[in-house]
């Protein structure tokens, strides 16, 4: 009877990898990414930086094997970037854009992988280029950007090795997922999640062989120098994680309901089709560990009270799946080739409204665009922020300024202010924000403080006192930011900094 199993398995995966042989890779894939990059780069000079490229950059001046917060892949690059071209958006960006055409060409090479057609790559590559999560976080630059490009590529590699019987694949995965794990660690997480579904569901065979071993030996080397600074430094990120769970979305309530736009709403079907496609098919037994994989990682974070858009990275993956089901019913349905395009191109215009910065500065407030995606608003003002600083920094008198440190509440503020200070030559910034917090201290000698990023003395409150305001943040288009409408401070340390600095470090 095993054997007969055996046999069924054998003439399962041979059904698929002869499909997969006579599917050709589809030029209109590549045609996809292209014109996804283009537009990614286009928008990717409008408004400003984001707080977290600033954060970025910096961070990256401070090179380290990791910082509280992330690994230092992205912190590196952007600082590279920055060095290359100053100032320069487009150049800052372009590394996100590629990333985020390589994930839709993978889409394509999943969809082909299975036995996908020219149809089923193009559905896929196009479902993946329009979905709003992949334009959001690759028209600027992010961490998800590189987790969404990782994961898509262990999703592939290990739908090769299973399809293929590819132990190279395996290989390649390991080297995967210790990259990407420099960049952000969730990607291990779905691997390690990829190994129990496989071990319930799928090729166990390809788990004891040599490959796999060799995978996992490049996965831990190349992931472990942010791991053991992470360990060294008593786990930072994981009191990040904590302190930032659940809620943009609406918590654990909005998790689920929160699925259906990320991708589109109108494009949910796609997605749900590589789900249960797996299940569906005999041939596909051994791809049932991808759905699998979906449910565990939904679990950890659903229980872990984590961002909803943590899953996003398994979405082009999924829709590789659902390519070919998708491809299949488009050509049994009345006019189901105009309806997928209707789809499709509605899709791309409410997501390329709602992610990328289209809109003139004034109109996303109050509008949906900031309710779904709020990192619109967080790309906004910065420069006036930084000349409000340079005001009132000017105000202090001479014989004062001295011994005065600027102090802000967080890393997007103090980023700011050291990067785009320019002519303005104002003293760098200190913030006990996550990894400023670890870049120094004000000298004992700086008795006061320019406060920034507290709504009122009372929060400045014990560690700062005697506040006087001197100055109010205003973007000048009325978008209510984090930072719109906060009172720039002198304060009086109430203390020595060595004393106070442990009390002002906060991680989130």
């Amino acid at each position: 009877m095993h054997s007969d199993a055996s046999a069924d398995a054998d003439e399962q995966r041979s059904g698929i990898a002869e499909r997969q042989t006579r599917a050709r890779f589809a030029a209109w894939v590549g045609v996809i990414a292209a014109a996804q990059a283009a537009v990614l780069l286009a928008a990717s000079t409008r408004y400003g930086y984001h707080r977290d490229e600033m954060y970025f950059i910096v961070a990256g001046s401070h090179a380290a094997f990791g910082y509280p917060d992330q690994p230092p892949l992205v912190p590196l690059l952007s600082w590279a970037m920055h060095a290359i071209a100053p100032g320069s958006l487009l150049v800052l960006r372009t590394p996100s854009a590629l990333a985020a055409a390589a994930t839709t060409i993978l889409a394509g090479l999943i969809a082909r992988e299975v036995g996908g057609g020219t149809r089923a790559q193009i559905i896929a590559a196009a479902c993946t280029a329009t979905s709003g999560f992949a334009l959001a976080v690759a028209h600027l630059v992010s961490t998800s950007t590189f987790d969404l490009l990782s994961t898509t590529l262990l999703g592939w590699l290990a739908v090769r090795a299973v399809v293929r019987r590819s132990g190279a694949s395996m290989l390649a995965a390991g080297v995967v997922v210790g990259i990407g794990v420099e960049a952000k660690p969730q990607v291990g997480l779905v691997a390690a999640a990829m190994v129990i579904a496989l071990l319930l569901v799928g090729s166990r065979s390809l788990l004891r062989s040599p490959w796999a071993a060799g995978g996992a030996m490049c996965a831990v080397v190349l992931g472990a120098p942010y791991l053991i600074w992470q360990q060294q430094h008593g786990w930072p990120q994981v009191t990040v994680a904590g302190n930032i769970g659940g809620t943009q979305e609406g918590g654990r309530v909005g998790f689920f309901p929160f699925q259906l736009v990320m991708v589109s709403p109108v494009l949910a079907p796609v997605w749900i089709a590589g789900l249960l496609v797996p299940f569906r098919r005999a041939a596909w037994r051994e791809l049932r560990f991808v759905p699998i994989t979906y449910a565990l990682m939904a679990v950890v974070y659903f229980a872990g009270n984590g961002h909803a858009y943590y899953l996003a990275s398994l979405y082009p993956l999924l829709l590789g799946l659902g390519a070919l089901p998708t491809a299949e019913w488009v050509m049994r349905a009345r006019r189901g080739t105009l309806r997928l395009v209707a789809a499709i191109a509605l899709s791309a215009a409410v997501s390329a409204i709602i992610a990328l910065p289209l809109l003139p500065e004034r109109d996303p407030q109050g509008s949906i665009v900031m309710a779904l995606n709020p990192a619109q608003g967080e790309t906004v003002g910065w420069h006036r922020f930084v000349a409000t600083i340079s005001r009132a920094w000017q105000e202090i008198p001479a014989s004062e300024r001295g011994h005065t440190a600027i102090f802000t509440s967080n890393y997007g503020e103090a980023g700011a202010i050291d990067l785009l200070a320019g002519p303005r030559r104002l003293p760098r910034a200190y913030s006990g924000h996550n990894g400023f917090s670890e870049w120094g201290i004000p000298p004992v000698a700086d008795t006061l403080t320019l406060l920034v990023g507290y709504e009122r003395a009372a929060e400045a409150a014990p560690y700062f006192e005697q506040c006087r305001t001197l100055a109010t943040v205003d973007d000048g288009v009325g978008l209510d930011n984090q930072e719109q409408g906060l009172p720039v401070m002198l304060c009086r340390t109430n203390g020595l900094w060595p004393a106070l600095w442990p009390h002002l470090i906060h991680y989130d």
